[in-house]
Order: C-alpha cells, then sequence, then structure tokens
C-alpha cells in the first residue's frame, strides 16, 4: 500500500510541474503578443507631438506693373483763337479760268498768343438780316492740316476759291447777289462777316473750296 501511494504521488508532481509549465509557456506568449500590438515604434514620432507640417505650394502672386514714375504736369499749350481776338480781312486776291482765289488773313488782336487748327467754316450771305446764299465752302484735302501758333499781332490765313457763278446757266445756278463773307474761324461757334459783292448760286452748286489754315498772310 505504501508502494501504491508513493506512485500517485510521483504522478500528481509530474501533472503538476506539467501544467505549471504550460501556464509559464501560456503567459510568455500573451506578453509578447501585447508588446506587439502595442508598443511604438522607435520610427513612430512621440505620442503628443505633430509630424511636421509641409509646406504648401505658393501660389505666385499676379505680377503688379511697378507705376511709373510721377512726371511733372505737361504745360498747357495756347488755346484756341477766339474770333474776338481776331481780325479778318481778305487779303491777296487773283483770278484764274473761271474762279476767284483770295486769301482770308487772321490776325491776332490780342496780347496773348493762340493757335488755328484745320479749316475756318465759309458762306456767301445776304445783306441785313443776313441770310446764307447757297452752299458752304467745301474743304479741300490736298493740303495737310498744321497747328498755326500766332503771337499777338501776327496773321494766318486761308485761301478761299470761288467759281465764278455765271459759269453756270440760270436755270441750274439761280444767282443772287452778296454782301458779306460770312467766316468762323477753325473751332468756333462765333462768326465775323467780311463785306464782299459777287453772285452765289442759290441752288446747291459747289461754288466755294477753302484750304487749310496756314502762317503767314495771305500773299499773290
Amino acid at each position: 500500500m505504501d508502494a501504491t501511494l508513493r506512485v500517485a504521488r510521483r504522478a500528481i508532481a509530474a501533472a503538476a510541474l506539467t501544467s505549471v509549465a504550460a501556464l509559464a509557456t501560456a503567459c510568455g506568449s500573451s506578453s509578447s503578443t501585447a508588446t506587439g500590438n502595442g508598443a511604438t515604434p522607435s520610427s513612430t514620432a512621440p505620442a503628443g507631438t505633430a509630424p511636421a507640417s509641409t509646406p504648401a505650394a505658393s501660389t505666385p502672386a499676379a505680377a503688379t506693373p511697378t507705376a511709373p514714375a510721377t512726371s511733372p504736369a505737361a504745360a498747357a499749350g495756347p488755346a484756341s483763337c477766339p474770333t474776338r481776338s481776331l481780325r479778318l480781312k481778305l487779303g491777296a486776291t487773283q483770278g484764274a479760268a473761271g474762279s476767284v482765289y483770295t486769301a482770308i488773313d487772321f490776325t491776332n488782336t490780342s496780347n496773348v498768343t493762340c493757335t488755328l487748327y484745320g479749316y475756318p467754316g465759309v458762306s456767301l450771305t445776304t445783306g441785313k438780316p443776313v441770310a446764307q446764299i447757297g452752299k458752304s465752302a467745301a474743304e479741300n484735302p490736298a493740303t495737310p492740316r498744321q497747328l498755326v501758333t500766332l503771337r499777338p499781332q501776327a496773321t494766318a490765313n486761308a485761301v478761299l476759291r470761288i467759281v465764278n457763278a455765271l459759269n453756270f446757266s440760270k436755270s441750274r445756278c439761280d444767282p443772287q447777289p452778296t454782301h458779306y463773307l460770312k467766316v468762323y474761324p477753325p473751332n468756333q461757334t462765333r462768326s465775323a462777316l467780311i463785306p464782299y459783292k459777287t453772285q452765289m448760286c442759290a441752288k446747291p452748286i459747289d461754288i466755294l473750296t477753302v484750304d487749310v489754315v496756314k502762317p503767314g498772310a495771305g500773299s499773290s
């Protein structure tokens, strides 16, 4: 009986050792698995530290041209000659091939320099009350426009061509006697009257042609 007990005790002890070994193996395996899942690899940034931000690609601002340096205000040039500052009269006159060419002189009677540019407006009129007869002068494009500067007492001129109204039949022309040339200096709305007697077609026929204003008094 004693022998039987000794054998039983050895079997129990061996079973206990086997259980302890199995339990230790299981605990070691469990501990290793937890570490693998929860541990932070050395390559991972420490907890609480934000990863370095990547700078956003900067979009270049629209190119703004550099403002030019402020230039001094340009000195204002002389103004257009007003009608009140001009004395108008007829200059040299000559006839040719059924027409008369006469210069209209513009003299600056003021004490201020002024300018003339382009064509005067010209027509022939009756006496008083003044009324235009026929068509106004057509502009002759043969001569380029130029800016004419008139100092006080200086003169400029524009040549006017007047076709003889008697070159046309009475039925086509309907000639009427004239008393004045009505002249608007370039770029002005006030006219001046120059006494001038001739015959003008009352019907729409091109009798008058005027050139641009040029420097100097009209000459033959």
